[in-house]
């Protein structure tokens, strides 16, 4: 194996990987295991170009960095908004929750524009069965609320 090649490998495959787990234990593990992944895909051929290259694709195409909703929210009036969501197409869990991600960001632009609080006027989920992949999708629209004790607030 040339040295190139270990280069590469460590820059595109085990480096990303090695810095997740420094993040969460820093005891020397990342280190270890980005060698052992080094030794292991040099034992079974992975470090060749056309595996780098799927890998790299897979990873494009996945993107663990991005985030799960795409979330749009539209102002009708001064005290109701409508959240439009929409999950991206590959994913690995978060099935339930939607209306966590709608309840959160609700809360937010509430709390940003100085309302108590808000009351869910609507909710629905469903799946948008687009090609090549379904992707969950979920709206809804809530009413701000300002406080009924101190009006004032």
């Amino acid at each position: 194996m040339t040295l190139r090649r270990l280069a590469l490998c460590l820059g595109v495959c085990v480096l990303p990987l090695a810095a997740g787990c420094a993040a969460v234990q820093r005891h020397g593990g990342a280190a270890a295991g980005a060698v052992g992944a080094v030794v292991m895909a040099s034992d079974l051929d992975l470090l060749e170009p056309e595996y780098l290259a799927g890998g790299l694709i897979a990873y494009a195409i996945y993107d663990p960095l991005a985030p799960t909703w795409e979330i749009s929210a539209l102002r009708l009036d001064p005290e109701r908004v409508r959240f439009e969501l929409r999950m991206k197409s590959l994913i690995t869990g978060g099935d339930g929750e939607a209306r966590q991600v709608f309840v959160r960001n609700a809360r937010q632009i509430a709390e940003a524009e100085g309302f108590a609080g808000f009351d869910v006027l609507r909710f629905d989920e469903g799946i948008d069965s687009t090609r090549p992949f379904a992707r969950r999708v979920a709206s809804g629209e809530v009413r701000l609320a300002r406080s009924r004790t101190w009006p004032g607030l």
